[in-house]
């Protein structure tokens, strides 16, 4: 069939966002074009404490929402009002640039800290930094870091601590980097063994890194490590081994966990091992992924059964997305309605836009406008949080796949008509491209709504080598030149492949990210380059130029890619140029001959 193809570009008027350093001597960066008024001038007497509790819990709440332009500005005027700020207070300051990931910042407030007449520095603080310097993957200062408060030469003189080891060590294992997490138990876990092994905590720590790094069957073996040991496991030990037998889809062993888990708060009457809302959720995904209605049942059930378990937001829409899963509409709509009874007592319980949209998704599935239509409209007064542009417009997309479902046409044309005239662009590869597509084929080429273009000198089916451009005349360019060598090259063509000195294609240079006059090629490419292999279907080649907007797609000679170019020689490109130049209009006499007769026939 022709291969169709639609670009709306989306115009963008955001601007990068900057922010300076108020750290510096200067205070130009606050001065306005406003007249000053005249003020007595403001002494801070060292003899009486200001209370900075309040700016305390200021920075806390700027930092969840990720402002730490504002924060910086707050603590400069503080510094002005006060005069020098406490170590907590600045502690709170580097939290922040941790949190938003600026360490470069965190350790310019480091620096500032430790100066003379400062607030000085503490174990927070070096924890605070370490687990930047950990996050941001500066593993050799994070390590150089320890081993200076281990010989006593940091600022401030602070004792190597558990609390140093574990900052670093749980950012380690979020970036998943287990060789040097285990590299930093091997150099400093005697600090944290007890009793002559290793504590719970840092086997919690292990069994999270070994399911953030894709191998979650690691974390249930090292159960059996804990239990040779004599640790006796905690609830956070519990709900880490039944999230890996989730992840590794061993419903059975999660159970037994959960059993266990039970059966020793009882024997113990301990309370802190009762399974908690965090336990449950963990099941429910388990069972809603594996589409077991009765047992998510049984696990609402007996979650409602427990008088001391409090059913946040988080554990009310796992319920609602298990069910979902599992097909039970009309128990996900009597969950859902809860939902909205509990929330008018509290406000915390307001369902999130995700559900709004997982309960879109099951109806537009069936057919049914009216409660699509109904969710659409409520989804704006009735839910909380913020609802991002990818939520908007997969609840147009939803709207118009019910109404097309339903057989309405007139209705999902409208809706696919605001679609256009919101967005500017629909993904062909999208759930509401697909539905376009659809309304495109019931429509014919009389009536097309996206200008759709045909490929007449290619068959989409064809592999991409017969149409593809040998890479020798691209000509690609050495990595190790200096820009401004070829500099007049990216001016005349807008991306440029880059090739090691074996002749292997390891980039592509973009005119756009060309910013270092001096730099050599090597340092500005976009690395790996997109490829596939020279067997790869001319359409699948299309449809990825057109959906990520490459300019350009790297043709190699193996087939066992694994997402590199790494050891398989390119041969040849594929442009966006290319495929303009390939496409054409449909022409007016196609127009006029082809119709497609309005049914809801699927393809």
């Amino acid at each position: 069939m022709p291969h169709l193809h639609a670009i709306f570009p989306l115009p963008s008027n955001s601007k990068p966002f900057r922010h300076s350093n108020i750290f510096s001597s200067s205070s130009s960066s606050f001065s306005s074009s406003a007249p000053i008024r005249r003020r007595l001038p403001r002494t801070f007497s060292p003899s009486k404490h200001p209370n900075l509790k309040r700016l305390t819990s200021r920075i806390v709440q700027l930092t969840r929402r990720r402002q730490l332009h504002q924060i910086l500005e707050e603590t400069e005027n503080a510094k002005r009002e006060y005069g020098k700020l406490n170590t907590i207070v600045m502690n709170a300051v580097m939290e922040a640039c941790v949190h938003c990931g600026d360490v470069d910042l965190a350790l310019n407030i480091f620096h500032q800290m430790i100066q003379p007449h400062s607030c000085g520095v503490d174990t927070v603080t070096y924890a605070t930094l370490l687990k930047g310097l950990g996050r941001a993957r500066r593993i050799d200062d994070a390590f150089q870091l320890l081993e200076s408060v281990e010989k006593g030469t940091a600022a401030g003189k602070p004792k190597l601590s558990t609390q140093l080891i574990y900052g670093l060590l749980d950012a380690l294992i979020e970036a998943g980097d287990l060789r040097r997490a285990n590299g930093l138990l091997a150099r400093f876990g005697f600090l944290l063994r007890e009793g002559g092994s290793s504590s719970i905590l840092t086997y919690n720590l292990l069994m999270k890194g070994y399911i953030n790094t894709g191998c979650p069957q690691a974390a249930i073996n090292l159960h059996e490590e804990i239990q040779l040991l004599g640790l006796e496991p905690d609830r956070l030990t519990y709900n880490t081994l039944i999230f890996a037998c989730v992840k590794a889809e061993n419903l059975e062993a999660a159970m037994r966990f959960f059993k266990e888990m039970k059966d020793k708060a009882q024997r113990l009457c301990c309370s802190d091992l009762y399974p908690d809302v965090i336990t449950y959720t963990t099941l429910l995904k388990g069972f809603g992924h594996a589409k077991d209605l009765h047992s998510v049942q049984k696990i609402v059930l007996e979650m409602k059964s427990c008088h001391d378990l409090f059913i946040d937001r988080t554990a009310f829409t796992a319920m609602v997305d298990a069910m979902l899963n599992c097909g039970s509409i009309k128990g996900a709509l009597c969950i859902f309605g809860e939902i909205l009874k509990q929330a008018g007592a509290n406000v915390d319980l307001r369902p999130k836009p995700h559900l709004y949209l997982s309960m879109m998704r099951a109806f537009a599935d069936r057919g049914d406008y009216n409660m699509v239509k109904n969710l659409h409209e409520r989804l704006w007064p009735d839910s909380a949080g913020t609802i991002s542009l990818a939520a908007q417009q997969e609840a147009d997309h939803l709207l118009m796949e019910s109404a097309l479902n339903n057989g309405q046409i007139d209705a999902a044309v409208e809706n696919l008509t605001k679609i256009i005239n919101r967005w500017k662009c629909i993904s062909w590869t999208s759930r509401g491209g697909m539905v376009a597509l659809r309304i495109e084929v019931l429509l014919g080429f009389n009536k097309s709504m996206l200008s759709p273009y045909l490929l007449p000198q290619v068959l989409p089916g064809n592999p991409i080598e017969r149409i593809m451009l040998p890479l020798e005349t691209v000509r690609p360019l050495s990595g190790s030149l200096e820009l401004k060598k070829v500099v007049m090259r990216l001016y005349r063509e807008p991306v440029v492949p880059i090739i090691d000195d074996w002749g292997s294609c390891i980039g592509l240079l973009h005119r756009e990210d060309c910013c270092e006059i001096n730099a050599p090629l090597s340092t500005m490419m976009r690395s790996p380059p997109p490829c596939v292999t020279t067997t790869t279907s001319i359409g699948h080649v299309v449809d990825l130029v057109l959906k990520k907007k490459y300019k350009m797609v790297i043709v190699v000679k193996h087939s066992n890619l694994n997402g590199t170019t790494h050891g398989s020689r390119a041969v040849g490109v594929f442009t966006a140029e290319q495929l303009h130049n390939l496409v054409a209009p449909v022409p007016e006499g196609l127009k006029q001959k082809h119709t497609v007769r309005r049914s809801l026939t699927m393809f």
